[in-house]
Formats: C-alpha cells, structure tokens, sequence
C-alpha cells in the first residue's frame, strides 16, 4: 500500500499488527503488510478503515519461514565507542568498555534500527556519565524496551518501561532478561497517570507527535526539576511548534539532532532540561 507520511506509516503498522500481520516491509513510500492467510481478511478490514483506498489487492504468497525471515535486513546499530545493540542471533566485538545490548525486534518494535530510535540513543550517549549513573529512568511508550535497557547500560540505576500495548510488555520483559537486567526494568502496561506523583532523572519518549503532546504535561510532572527528558520520534519540519509546547510545561531544549531515514523523512531529537520551580513570591516580600 502506498504511504505518504511517516505517522500514517506507524499508524498502519500498529493497526496491521494489531489484527494479526506476521511481518511489515517498507520500501520507500510503499508498506507491504505479511498476514497469514487465517488472519489476512482481518488485517485487510483494519487496513481500508485506516487507510482507506491506499490499500491494495491482496496476493496469495509461497509459504515463508517466518522463524527466519525476521531476521533479514537486522544489523549492529553501533551508537558510540559506548554503546551498540545487536539482534540475538548476530555476534559483534566492539572496543574495550563498549556496552553492547541484545534485543531482538517483534511486533513491539524492532532493534534500535530505525532514524527516530537511533537519536534518542544519541542524545542518551551525549549526557555526562555522572547524569546517567544511578539515575531513575522512565521510557514512555517503550516498545521494545531498548531506550530503558540502554540507560541502564550506561549506568542508570532502575528503569520503568510504559507502554499501552500488553505485547510490549511481553517483549520489554524479553529483552530485559536476554540482558540480566530483569531485576532493574519496572514494566508497566497502562495510563501513564496511573504511575502516580513518582517523579524520574531521566524520561525518554520516542512516539510521533500527535501521541506525544496529550502527554506533555505528565511527562513533565514526572521529570524531577533539572532533570532530562528526550523526545524523539518527530520530524523535523515539527520543531518550531514542539518547542513552543515544550516550553509552556517548563522543558528548555539543550541540545538537537536529526537524521534522514530512507524514505526521505527528516526525524527530530531533543534532549530538553525541565526548569526548575520557582517558589511566588510573596506580598511585600
């Protein structure tokens, strides 16, 4: 099906996968969606209520070895002398003291791979070591759970990895165990309210732009004064208004980056500090 922009590409994604897709393949402005054939009338009713006329006929396909499929097109995503991440069943020996994550992609998500994942890690990368270490960790919308499994290897203390999706908690668990890091990842499946007043050193949030800014404010109320919270997952025509936002809830943007994916779409990352609260003053004070 053809796609023209990246939120209808994620949205489609997380529709087809939902009814019962096994596999997605994008390629430039096209989605070709894999369903098995017990599940592919209901995956072609989510896809015409979402993208109407964009859908094309279906194909009847020669069967695929799924177990194995996954697997093609998965490399290393090297972040920095400190930090890489690589699929399960692929090896890499990267420089002395480089953390190197393991977490394979499911309908959670993938490895890291893509532009809008990769500069939330960067921006991870770029803060002072004695910022991370020790630090509590909230990862909003988590996927995978890659953001929360890198804070801790940079050195974070605990992490809460939240998501609405239930299979996003089975994968986050998943990895967090590939890891031994089990002990360290909080998963919670739910509204972000229902954390309750707890608030974070660090908060990252990779999710599209229409999903973040309901959110803005309780990521705010979770982001200690002088904390960290990076946002990505946006394009980069969408920074004037994203930072507009960002500034009504006390976040000041500290650094920027963007990257190109293949499609030709431009994502924006922002490593933001939260303002500290000042206290009114008083009459006659």
């Amino acid at each position: 099906m053809e796609v023209d922009s990246a939120e209808l590409s994620d949205r489609v994604a997380a529709e087809a996968y939902a009814a019962g897709a096994a596999g997605l393949e994008e390629r430039a402005s096209q989605l070709l969606i894999y369903a098995p054939e017990n599940r592919a009338d209901a995956v072609l009713r989510a896809l015409r209520q979402c993208a109407g006329s964009a859908v094309g006929d279906p194909s009847l396909l020669e069967d695929v070895d799924w177990t194995s499929a996954w697997r093609e097109g998965l490399t290393v995503v090297e972040i920095s002398p400190r930090l890489a991440i690589r699929p399960s069943f692929l090896e890499h020996q990267g420089p002395v003291g480089q953390a190197t994550l393991v977490v394979d992609p499911g309908q959670a998500f993938g490895t890291g791979g893509h532009a809008s994942t990769r500069l939330a890690l960067a921006l991870l990368d770029e803060l002072a070591p004695d910022e991370v270490a020790a630090s509590e960790v909230l990862d909003v919308g988590s996927g995978t759970g890659v953001l929360a499994l890198a804070a801790l290897a940079l050195g974070a203390r605990r992490a809460v990895a939240h998501d609405l999706d239930p299979l996003a908690g089975e994968a986050i668990r998943a990895n967090a165990a590939a890891n031994g890091m089990s002990e360290h990842v909080l998963v919670f499946t739910g509204p972000l309210e229902a954390i309750g007043s707890r608030s974070f050193d660090v908060v990252l949030a990779n999710m599209l732009r229409t999903e973040l800014l309901p959110l803005l404010g309780s990521i705010a109320s979770r982001t200690r004064p002088q904390g960290v919270s990076i946002f990505s997952g946006l394009l980069a025509d969408e920074r004037e208004e994203m930072e507009h936002s960002l500034a009504r809830v006390g976040f000041r943007v500290e650094a920027a980056r963007t990257e190109s994916d293949a499609a030709g779409d431009c994502w924006l990352g922002l490593l933001t500090r939260r303002e500290p609260i000042r206290a009114s003053r008083r009459a006659g004070a």
